[in-house]
């Protein structure tokens, strides 16, 4: 985060207003100036409630695994719609850490499922429910 933020201040420092205009920065503008507000591209502000958690390992590690992959695809299409090397590299460095990331969280799936009794993978909790009751 620390990083996209650097290169969005970066890229929007020095901004007049008529670039900021032209570029459809306007609305953004009026509510934010420049200042570093985290949303998503269609302008859906960032919020907690992105982050998923359950308590259940399986369930959790899962998905890690996906936020890893969803953080991957959206550097791949910047990397697409982008050519200015002062943006790529940095995002091609984020983007090589999803993926050593989605490697780590799958060898950690790996361990917990190759720790647990693998009848139960989807039945129970073994953090809580000791018995199962269908």
């Amino acid at each position: 985060m620390e990083m996209i933020c650097a290169i969005i201040y970066q890229l929007t420092k020095d901004l007049s207003m008529e670039e900021i205009k032209a570029s459809g920065f306007d609305k953004y503008y009026v509510d934010h100036t420049l200042a570093l507000w985290p949303q998503a591209a269609g302008g859906t502000p960032f919020t907690a409630t992105f982050f998923q958690s359950k308590g259940d390992p399986i369930t959790d590690l899962t998905e890690d695994l996906a936020a890893e992959q969803k953080a991957r695809t959206t550097y791949d299409n910047i990397l697409r719609a982008i050519h200015d090397p002062e943006i790529c590299d940095p995002i091609r460095f984020l983007r090589a850490r999803e993926i050593v990331h989605f490697q780590r969280f799958g060898e950690a799936l790996r361990i917990v499922q190759d720790n647990l009794d693998s009848n139960n993978f989807y039945i129970m909790n073994p953090e809580f429910d000791t018995t199962t009751t269908c």
